[in-house]
C-alpha cells in the first residue's frame, strides 16, 4: 500500500535526476536511479500540470495526512479488515 499526494508540478522540488519508466501510453513512473525507490507518477492525460508523489519520499511525510482511500474498485477482499491487523514498530521478531 502506498500513500500518494497530488501537487502542482511547480510546487515540487526534486533533488537529482529520476529514471522514468513509460508504464502506459500516457503514464510515467519516476524512480531513484541509485536505489530504485518509486518517487512519483505523472500523466498529462490524467493529471495535467501535476505530479503524484509517493508520500514516504517527502522530507516530511507527516505534513500531508491521508484524507481518503482511492482506487478501491480492485481492492482484494482482505483490505476490508486491514485496520484490524497487528501493528509493529519494526519487523516482528527482529
Amino acid at each position: 500500500m502506498v500513500g500518494w499526494a497530488l501537487f502542482p508540478r511547480e510546487r515540487v522540488t526534486i533533488s537529482g535526476e529520476p529514471v522514468i519508466y513509460h508504464s502506459s501510453e500516457y503514464g510515467r513512473r519516476h524512480f531513484c536511479g541509485s536505489c530504485g525507490t518509486g518517487l512519483f507518477y505523472t500523466s498529462e492525460a490524467m493529471f495535467p500540470g501535476q505530479i503524484d508523489v509517493q508520500m514516504a519520499t517527502l522530507d516530511d511525510p507527516d505534513a500531508y495526512p491521508a484524507t481518503a482511500h482511492i482506487q478501491i474498485a480492485d481492492d482484494p477482499r482482505w483490505m476490508a479488515g486491514v485496520d484490524e491487523l497487528p501493528k509493529f514498530e519494526r519487523y516482528p521478531g527482529g
